[in-house]
């Protein structure tokens, strides 16, 4: 067992913005590995790991960043749908190194800004965020990582990510039935705009078409 597992001890009466927070604090200059996060997180690592990746796209009309982070959430979502106990990322992934900077700027966003999200959330409802429950807030996850890479339309998909992820880390199932209604009232939404948006171009052409017949 190496020194950095020795010292690692993971209480599940952490919140998440602790766990942030020590994450940051354990990094060296050089920061952590995916796989050094992964296994400080332990059976949170779900959560906290979409979490993180989810934060950065809660910046509203963001581009670029949500297309990438959104194939790395789609893999673990899809893995939790799958009931895998622990994330499994490719190796060149996981050997990948999160800078001590970035680390710090997650830690210091997660304590400004979703404090909230913190005091409000406490274990409630577990049954909305275990076996069958759990999977059902992964495939919502899905749904809302779909919508999170389109162009200008991050931040609400991410809300939900956010929510759905603070739900199972804090065992909140109340959090977790608002981010699976945030997830799908978004899609919903998308969906209802698209389909107009393609019968009103439809009925644009055909009226176009009568006057110039």
């Amino acid at each position: 067992m190496t020194a950095y597992e020795n010292q690692h001890v993971d209480d599940h009466r952490q919140g998440f913005i602790s766990l942030v927070e020590s994450l940051a604090a354990a990094s060296g200059p050089e920061g952590l590995t995916l796989r050094e996060i992964r296994d400080r997180l332990d059976e949170r690592a779900y959560g906290l790991m979409i979490l993180i990746l989810a934060i950065p796209c809660l910046v509203p009309a963001l581009y670029g960043v949500p297309q990438i982070v959104g194939i790395p959430i789609l893999l673990l979502a899809g893995q939790m749908l799958m009931g895998r106990e622990e994330p499994w990322l490719p190796t060149a992934a996981l050997d990948r190194r999160v800078s001590k900077a970035w680390l710090d700027r997650m830690a210091d966003f997660a304590s400004k800004r979703m404090r909230w999200f913190e005091h409000l959330s406490r274990p409630r409802l577990a049954s909305f965020t275990t076996g069958w429950a759990e999977r059902a807030a992964a495939a919502f996850m899905i749904l809302a990582t779909l919508t999170i890479v389109l162009p200008m339309t991050n931040t609400v998909p991410s809300v939900a990510l956010s929510l759905l992820s603070v739900g199972l880390i804090q065992r909140d199932g109340l959090f977790v039935a608002a981010g699976a209604a945030v997830a799908t009232v978004w899609a919903t939404t998308l969906a209802v705009v698209g389909v107009g948006f393609f019968v009103g171009a439809g009925w644009a052409a055909g009226l176009l078409s009568r006057f110039a017949g």
